[in-house]
This record gives structure tokens, C-alpha cells and sequence, in this order.
């Protein structure tokens, strides 16, 4: 029986997966083992005999909450619209028309994935809290609820166009522009150094400080073992200590370098990009899986970055500026770790291309540089006189070396806002702006004129006395702003971008 014919049958709507339950009672028992672990070592021999009613008690309570949930969850869809009601004692119901709609996206966790279940997500670009999300339908119900809402959501164009998506449906395969195999992973964890374990280290250490274990790692239980073997701690050697530091510097290295690469091999394994009839199609995760389709009219720009040690190596991330920017900071990023190469058929097949020897930059106002740089300087001038007379009154023959040291440091500020400057660019050419910037690490962002909405001019005292100016540009999803522009090409920037707006029919423009 088909999905729709079930809701047309059911008029009061449909509960989820019946196996839901089964995913709240295995949360349960998975939330439930710290707190035994903590009664059963810290309460002494009486702990096992706490700790099990404990740990039974959180998973009935859990169960019980999870199966009351799933009860009183239940989904309707529509001919014109889908609607989800829920809650115990108060009852909540939210019904989002099709066209609203922009996209169903398909997301498995660990625990629903062992018992073949997705959480079916409808993106609404109306922000996080504010989108639907069904959890848990099995993955042949989620696929086909997914297909049923795009179909409905379609059928509002006109019959033309809705024959020509499906003939376009029909003869136009997936075609995959980026894929990450192990060895790309690999080396994508290498660059992401992470402390984020020791967090978790700590948090569990919270739960087992009344361990012996926990001995191990203070100084009073090897002061304690040195002297009951009769040695000396004064007899260390200088360098023994030196190769403490240089082991615990490579331990924490390693450290950091192995946790980076365990989060890229669970949120990036099997990475693959795919340019559909629909749009981009993503698919990523190792516990986690995910399955994201973004129409490509909804892409609104694109977005070039990478980091200081990345970027001697070449690599660079892509990522879209969507509509749709409701499901976290990574959710458009379409090429995490990539060359050059590698972006510029993404960017394309998007609408973009990527600068060039032939691009026509424009540097920022060099008046913009100079109250930069001074501005930034001055920042440093005022601590350098409080330190200098400080030092003056209580240790006069620190007062050198504290004024110069905040000297040393507005110079160098002085001289990284100049070489900011000569990499802080931007580019206007017939289809597309291009804003870079950045010396280390430089990022780039992009986007076309004919989906910009608006064009701001905007100077505070100093920038209108010194005729240079920001230009902030209207784009859906995103910032796109422009700093240290001269007046006259922030004028010529905005008139050339609403001369592109103003002859553009924006209720055909998502059609065509």
C-alpha cells in the first residue's frame, strides 16, 4: 500500500515507525552507563547493588517517554500541505504548505541506522527550530515520503514544466564532481588538529575522581613511590626533564592529530557530490549518515576558504551560500578539503567561475589602509603609556622593555594591515562580484548579480571625511560586504548591480 493511499485513508494522520521505541530504549541504556560506572566505583561494595536499580530505573523512565512520544507524534500529508502534531499534555500541530518547502533531506544516526530507520528532515529556510523533522520511518518509507513531497510540491508549475522535469528526470544519470576516498580522509585528518578528547576526558574523570586510577596522575603518589624507594627527585637530570617536555608535547600532538582525524573519518566517510536533475545531491558519514539535495537555484554564492598551515599545502573548502542556511555551519560545505582544480567544476556547474589571470581587481582605498593601520596601532599606544609610567614608579628599569614591547607589537600590526591590503581585492565583471581577502590563510567569496537583491553604500564619520566606503550587498542566506572601497567605484559597483536587478523579472527567475 502506498503512502498516499494510507493518508487518504487516515484522516487523523499516521505515527512513525513502531521501531522509534526501539531506538528511545537503546538511548536509554546508552545513557544509563556513565551513571552506573560512577555509583557502582564510587559508592564502595554496595555500589553494584545501587547502581542496578539505577541503571534499570533510567531505562524504564527513558522507554516509557520514548513510547509516549511516539504515540502522540503523527504526521498527515496532504494535497496541499504537510502536518505534524505532537505533544502529551499539550498538544502542538504545524502544517507547512508544499511550496514552502524546499527541499527533504534524509539523516541516520548510529542507533537508527542498526534498525534500518532515517530521520525524514523538510527544510523550510525559515531556521532550525522553526523546520519539520519525522523520526524514525524505515528507509524505503523515508525515500518514498521524500518523493511523494517533492512530486506535490512540484505539481503547482505548469504541466509543461512539469513534463519537462520529468523528461529531464528521466535521461539526464547523477553525475558525481567530488568523491573523498580513504586516502583523501586520511590526509584531510592530518590537517585537523583537535583537543576536543580531553574535554570528553574530563567529563569522565568527573564521574570516577574517587578512583585509585585517578592517583596515578597527581604528583603526591609519585612523591610518595620515589621515597618509598629511597630516591632522590633533586638527582633528576636537567635534560631527563627537557625529554619530559619534548614526550608530552608529541604525546599531546599525536593526540590532537589522532581526534581530528577520527571526527573527518565519521562525519566525511564516503563523502560523495553528485549534480542531479534535482540539483547537488551530498551524501556523507560513517555513524551518522546524511543525504542532502539542494536545488540549484536556490544556490545563492559560493564561498572559498582555508587555514594558515592548509594553505602551503594547497588545499581549500567550498561551500554554497543557500537559502536554506538552517542545518548548522557545515551543512552546504560540498567540498570540505579540495584543490583549485577540483572546486572550479563545482563552482561552475553552480553558475560560478572561479577568478583568473584575467580577472580585474580593485584594491581597497589606500586611505582606507593607512586609518587601518593607524587605528589599529593606536590601540596599542595607550598601554604602552600606562605600562611605561607604571613601570616608571614601581620597576624603572622594566620601563624600556615594557614600553617597546607594545611598540613592537603596534609595528607589527602596522605591517600586517599592509600586506592585508594587498591581498584585500574585489572584481566586477558582467555576471558575478568576487570579494578576497586575507594573507595567511585567504578566503574568497562569490555571487551573481542577478540574485543580489540590494546594493548598500554605507560610511561612517571618518570614511566619508576620507571618501572611502563599504559596500553591502543583499544576498539571500548570507553577508556580503566590501570594506574599504573608494567612493566613486562604490558608486559605480552599485549602479552596475541594480542596472542588473532592475531588468530582472524575479517571479520567472526561480523557473528559468
Amino acid at each position: 500500500m502506498s503512502l498516499a493511499a494510507e493518508h487518504e485513508g487516515a484522516p487523523e494522520g499516521l505515527n512513525t515507525d513502531p521501531k522509534t521505541v526501539a531506538v528511545g530504549l537503546l538511548a536509554s541504556v546508552q545513557n544509563a552507563i556513565l551513571p552506573t560506572l560512577a555509583i557502582t566505583f564510587g559508592t564502595g561494595g554496595i555500589g553494584t547493588f545501587v547502581a542496578i536499580p539505577v541503571a534499570a530505573a533510567i531505562i524504564l523512565i527513558g522507554t516509557f517517554f520514548a513510547y509516549i512520544s511516539w504515540k502522540r507524534l503523527t504526521y498527515t500529508i496532504g494535497q496541499s500541505d504537510i502536518r505534524v502534531e505532537s505533544g502529551v499534555l499539550s498538544r502542538a500541530a504545524r502544517s507547512v504548505p508544499y511550496e514552502r518547502i524546499q527541499d527533504v533531506s534524509l539523516e541516520q544516526k548510529l542507533l537508527p541506522r542498526l534498525l534500518g530507520l532515517v530521520s525524514v528532515k523538510f527544510e523550510t529556510g525559515a531556521g532550525g527550530g522553526e523546520d519539520l523533522a519525522l523520526a524514525y520511518l524505515t528507509e524505503e518509507r523515508g525515500e518514498e515520503l521524500r518523493q511523494l513531497v517533492r512530486e506535490r510540491r512540484d505539481s503547482n508549475e505548469t504541466a509543461e514544466a512539469s513534463a519537462e522535469r520529468q523528461v529531464q528526470a528521466q535521461s539526464d544519470d547523477a553525475e558525481a564532481l567530488f568523491t573523498m576516498g580513504p586516502a583523501r580522509l586520511f590526509t584531510f585528518g592530518l590537517f585537523e588538529f583537535s583537543l576536543a578528547i580531553f574535554a570528553v576526558l574530563g567529563v569522565a574523570l568527573q564521574y570516577v575522581d574517587s578512583l585509585d586510577l585517578i592517583d596515578f596522575f597527581r604528583r603526591e603518589f609519585w612523591e610518595s613511590a620515589i621515597e618509598e624507594y629511597g630516591l632522590d627527585i633533586g638527582a633528576l637530570d636537567r635534560s631527563m626533564q627537557v625529554i619530559g617536555v619534548i614526550l608530552s608535547l608529541s604525546a599531546l600532538f599525536v593526540i590532537g592529530t589522532i581526534t581530528g582525524m577520527v571526527r573527518v573519518l565519521t562525519r566525511e566517510w564516503g563523502f560523495l557530490l553528485e549534480r542531479t536533475a534535482r540539483g547537488f545531491r551530498r551524501r556523507r558519514g560513517l555513524f551518522t549518515k546524511t543525504d542532502v539535495v539542494m536545488p540549484i537555484h536556490r544556490v545563492q554564492g559560493v564561498r572559498i576558504g582555508t587555514r594558515l598551515l592548509r594553505y602551503r599545502f594547497g588545499w581549500h573548502s567550498l561551500s554554497f551560500v543557500s537559502l536554506a542556511q538552517d542545518m548548522g555551519a557545515s551543512s552546504h560545505v560540498v567540498a570540505p578539503f579540495a584543490k583549485l582544480h577540483e572546486i572550479a567544476p563545482i563552482a561552475e556547474a553552480a553558475g560560478f567561475a572561479l577568478p583568473d589571470e584575467n580577472t580585474d581587481w580593485r584594491r581597497a582605498s589606500e586611505k582606507y589602509l593607512f586609518d587601518s593601520a593607524l587605528g589599529d596601532a593606536f590601540k596599542f599606544v595607550i598601554p604602552a603609556i600606562a605600562a611605561g609610567a607604571a613601570t616608571s614608579i614601581y620597576a624603572p628599569e622594566w620601563t624600556s622593555l615594557a614600553v617597546g614591547a607594545f611598540l613592537v607589537v603596534a609595528g607589527i600590526t602596522v605591517i600586517l594591515n599592509v600586506l592585508a591590503w594587498r591581498y584585500q581585492r574585489h572584481a566586477l565583471d558582467e555576471r558575478q562580484i568576487v570579494s578576497a581577502r586575507g594573507v595567511l590563510s585567504p578566503r574568497s567569496q562569490i555571487a551573481t548579480r542577478l540574485k543580489l537583491h540590494s546594493v548598500e553604500i554605507s560610511q561612517g564619520p571618518i570614511a566619508r571625511l576620507r571618501g572611502y566606503a563599504t559596500v553591502h550587498l543583499g544576498q539571500a542566506g548570507g553577508v556580503f560586504a566590501i570594506p574599504g572601497v573608494p567612493i566613486e567605484r562604490a558608486r559605480e559597483v552599485r549602479a552596475k548591480v541594480m542596472e542588473t536587478i532592475a531588468v530582472t523579472d524575479f517571479s520567472q527567475l526561480e523557473t528559468a
